[in-house]
């Protein structure tokens, strides 16, 4: 681990914010984000989510499977190979 702080890091800011027109481009970047939720654990707690009317943001997708201890690594790859910026699984 100290070896991997004590090298330089691998990306150098290019410019502040207020001067960079292309930074200001990745200050409003919203990753889509799909989320494969357990249909016992986590979808409990989106659907409560959903009935108290609290929103989330709506680049993120729910997908509920049975189990996400049975999930396949497909289900993981595909999406990220259709896309998008990131799965999230939930259980």
């Amino acid at each position: 681990m100290s070896v991997m702080l004590s090298q330089p890091p691998l990306a150098e800011p290019v410019g502040e914010e207020r001067r960079e027109p292309g930074l200001k481009l990745v200050s409003s970047f919203e990753p889509r984000i799909i989320g494969l939720v357990c249909n016992w654990c986590s979808y409990a707690g989106a659907d409560l989510a959903g009935t108290s009317r609290i929103q989330y943001p709506p680049n993120i997708r729910l997908v509920r499977v049975m189990c996400t201890g049975s999930v396949d690594p497909l289900y993981i790859l595909r999406p990220l190979m259709d896309g998008a910026d990131g799965v999230l699984v939930g259980g």
